[in-house]
């Protein structure tokens, strides 16, 4: 390809227009922000080099991908970013043919790749399409890139994947090394060169291929992409990520060298907005923000749940050295940083890497340790069957501590904390419980602490629902709290944030109706339930939670064993459906899961 510097001019120009409008619209709706504005002279490459209605672009979680939305006709749409029935903060098949993939969990990137590329061999189509992968170094932390690499580079199929690392520091003198042997190493001679120079050194026996061998190993070192050649995979790079001469050069090289391919492009995250260039954690993931000064919007004066859990694990750490922990590249989102800085050598960043968490987790509990493993509730499923095969059933006493458990709003599909009662309710020694505001979090945390089994506790993101509600008691195994009583026929029973949606619905009901604080869906507190079933016939469920599997299922499941059959129960939770992106509000509202919305079903059902 022989572009212009004309070509080149207009292309700059259009990054900047591209880093405007992401700037103007990340500031009022919030979202992704320091990895969509590095990637995007990546982007605008990928887009001249490649075509993404046949050459499956796959974005690594997608969040850093806002410039491929904007170029691929989502512009006069981009004001609805992350908001409800607007454009989704990832990609998203449904919203667009040049969206390959739904993604929002990390390192799922290349082995999507190495699919696609077996779709197109077996199809014939390998002349006219090539997968093309952008991949974060950050994401590069989990197994699964190096199970794809792995068969990768036996396979040999053709592929280009884009390593966008916007952490690494290479020094000048070797990068520009590196650069102009990464561009020479990916030319047509020096891959010709290459393989005459094996075919010659082949006839003259293993002496002379081991020399080769060396002198080749030699000059790779100068370059960081040893590890990957070694898996089978060109490498080439590092690259500036920010000269889009260079990349589309380099990426027009990779793409005709019909094979696997590593391009090492190095960029600087924020880049363009000069406040948030760096390496500030807190530009990744952004709320609304003045553009000018880069303040944060006004936050909530209430006290998030993460907030309250970091002040509870904090005293109990504070008061016990068996008191370890870890999180899965999210120590800002879990509120273990303030941990990790308190206390280095127990609380550990894995990062992007759950199974390894719990399982790493399940051995200290072994070694008489107290572990907190706190994942949010969308990323626990990635480490599932360690939770069962290393921790319950061994049966030790890892806390499993579930943040952004229920709707998270913006991120929508691919984040809602919604499945993980129905999956871990299925497992042999587990036990959930929930709180339902900071004090009841203070003792379930305390339990939690001197509990000798495995168990996990949920809470939501931002702060509990707000309502006054009685005084809170310590949290015994399976033992629930009756929070008020009546003669009515209508029984309210809340799990964990759904207590608070409870006591709102209630306001809403000329009827007093009784309320209960389940606290534990498993143990359930049978005695409560066989005694209010003696008194209440009308029983209605809210949990933040799937309704299969869930709360409303585990109640059903001990009324059929028991033969209650006069009981009639209907669950508040999700239907059996993913839930869309949007505020919060708006989103519960779509499913009438508002108070007043909830008060309105149960007259219809009483």
């Amino acid at each position: 390809m022989n572009i212009t510097p004309s070509r080149i001019k207009e292309l700059e120009a259009l990054c900047k227009k591209i880093r405007d409008e992401i700037l103007r619209v990340v500031s009022k709706n919030g979202g992704h922000l320091s990895s969509t504005l590095g990637a995007t002279e990546i982007i605008v490459a990928m887009h001249e080099v490649f075509d993404s209605k046949k050459d499956p672009f796959i974005f690594d979680v997608s969040h850093q991908s806002y410039a491929h939305k904007l170029l691929t006709g989502r512009w006069d749409e981009f004001d609805t970013l992350r908001q409800f029935n607007g454009l989704c903060g990832y990609t998203k098949p449904s919203e667009s043919e040049h969206d390959y993939f739904v993604a929002g969990h990390s390192s799922t990137s290349i082995s999507l790749g190495v699919g696609a590329a077996k779709a197109i061999a077996l199809k014939g189509e390998q002349e006219t399409r090539v997968p093309v992968v952008m991949i974060g170094d950050g994401s590069m932390t989990a197994g699964m890139v190096y199970e794809a690499l792995n068969e990768l580079g036996e396979r040999k199929y053709p592929m280009v994947i884009i390593l966008n690392d916007n952490e690494m520091s290479i020094a000048k003198p070797i990068g520009a090394i590196s650069r102009i042997l990464s561009s020479a190493m990916a030319s047509p001679f020096y891959q010709t060169f290459k393989k005459h120079t094996e075919n010659f050194v082949d006839n003259f026996g293993e002496g002379a291929r081991y020399i080769a061998k060396r002198m080749e190993e030699s000059l790779k070192l100068i370059t960081p992409g040893i590890l990957f050649e070694e898996m089978g995979i060109d490498y080439i790079g590092p690259v500036d990520g920010h000269n889009l001469a260079s990349l589309i050069e380099i990426l027009q090289k990779a793409k005709d060298l019909k094979k696997p391919v590593i391009v090492h492009v190095q960029t600087i995250k924020g880049k363009g907005y000069e406040i948030a260039e760096g390496h500030e954690e807190k530009w990744h993931g952004v709320g609304p923000f003045d553009l000018d000064s880069g303040a944060a919007a006004k936050k909530s004066s209430l006290k998030s749940a993460t907030q309250i859990y970091t002040e509870a694990l904090m005293h109990l750490a504070k008061h016990n050295d068996k008191i370890v922990g870890a999180t899965a590249a999210m120590p800002s989102g879990t509120g273990l940083s303030e941990l990790m800085q308190a206390y280095p050598n127990r609380f550990w960043d894995v990062a992007i890497a759950e199974q390894h968490a719990v399982t790493s987790m399940s051995a200290l509990a072994k070694e008489g340790f107290k572990p907190f493993c706190t994942i949010y509730s969308t990323f626990l499923q990635r480490g599932y069957d360690q939770v069962i095969h290393d921790t319950c059933l061994m049966n030790l006493p890892v806390v499993f501590a579930l943040d952004r458990a229920g709707i998270v709003g913006e991120d929508g599909e691919t984040h809602q904390g919604v499945f993980d009662i129905s999956f871990l309710r299925a497992i042999p020694n587990m036990t959930l419980f929930a709180p339902r505001d900071e004090k009841s979090f203070h003792q379930a945390m305390a339990f939690a602490a001197q509990y000798p089994r495995p168990c996990s506790l949920r809470y939501p993101r931002g702060s509990f629902t707000q309502t006054s509600l009685p005084e809170s008691l310590p949290f015994e195994l399976a033992k629930s709290q009756l929070l008020r009583s009546n003669k009515s026929e209508v029984l309210f029973i809340g799990y964990g944030n759904g207590v608070g949606r409870a006591y709102e619905s209630a306001e809403f009901l000329e009827e007093k109706v009784s309320i209960l604080d389940l606290r534990f869906v498993k143990p359930l507190d049978e005695d409560m339930l066989r005694d209010l079933a003696t008194k209440h016939k009308k029983w209605f469920v809210f949990s933040d939670s799937a309704k299969m599997g869930g709360v409303g299922s585990a109640i059903l499941e001990f009324l059929a064993r028991e033969k209650i059959l006069h009981v009639e129960l209907e669950s508040f939770e999700y239907e059996d459906a993913f839930i869309t992106h949007g505020k919060t509000k708006d989103v519960e509202e779509s499913l009438g899961l508002l108070p007043e919305q909830l008060a309105l079903r149960v007259k219809a059902l009483i």
